[in-house]
């Protein structure tokens, strides 16, 4: 039900532009490629198990965690037809 200047099915694309989003978001942070034997931030071996869990580990479990925490949230708001970013 769209309503005022907005056509109809609006809603329904900008949630699926917020799904499609964050879907392209989670795929680009995926690892990829071979898995490192030690640590790329401290030098630690990775574990056997870690590394045939995940392809493509470049970190051991406690720097992982961090690099997680440090990392901001993402909002799942879509932004494009918000008066704010209009305003920007």
């Amino acid at each position: 039900m769209a309503g005022g200047w907005s056509k109809d099915g609006a809603e329904q694309e900008q949630i699926e532009s917020t799904l499609n989003d964050a879907i392209q978001r989670a795929r680009s942070q995926l690892p990829h490629g071979a898995s490192l034997e030690v640590c790329e931030e401290c030098g630690d071996p990775i574990p056997d198990a870690r590394r045939q869990a995940m392809q493509g580990v470049r970190l051991c479990v406690a720097c992982q965690g961090e690099l997680d925490k440090k990392q901001s949230s993402v909002s799942g708001y879509n932004r494009r037809g918000s008066k704010d970013s209009q305003l920007r």
